[in-house]
């Protein structure tokens, strides 16, 4: 599964909040913020439900694999959506990086991407309190 997801409980501005504050807990920096909504809208005069996609950065984490394998940039950062059903319910997502950097085929890459899932995982775990 490319992607992990998890219901919230709080509202849409809330959530983008927590989860900034989550991943900066645990090393993550936002390096984008794509309001896919507002795209749509001013683009194609859409209207879609709040989507938001974060572009979530650990440095420390970035220069181990960019070091380890210098093309790996094409998969950073790693993506957190953050996205509001019809029904007002919130989602939250994120790039499952065991799965998306099994596509390198380097050693050294799969010890990176288990500690990168750890760190998602608890930051995800914390919004959800």
């Amino acid at each position: 599964m490319y992607g992990v997801s998890t219901k919230v409980n709080t509202g849409f501005d809330e959530t983008i909040d927590r989860v900034t504050a989550a991943l900066q807990s645990e090393g993550f920096g936002v390096l984008s913020d794509i309001d896919v909504a507002a795209t749509l809208k001013a683009k194609l005069g859409v209207d879609q439900a709040p989507y938001r996609i974060l572009g979530a950065c650990n440095p420390t984490f970035a220069h181990k694999a960019i070091s380890a394998e210098p093309d790996i940039g094409v998969l950073l950062p790693c993506n957190v959506v953050v996205r509001e059903d019809d029904d007002g319910q919130v989602n939250v997502l994120y790039m499952n990086p065991l799965d998306v950097l099994e596509l390198v085929d380097n050693p050294q890459v799969p010890g990176l991407a288990a500690e990168v899932r750890e760190r998602l995982d608890r930051a995800m775990a914390s919004i959800k309190d």
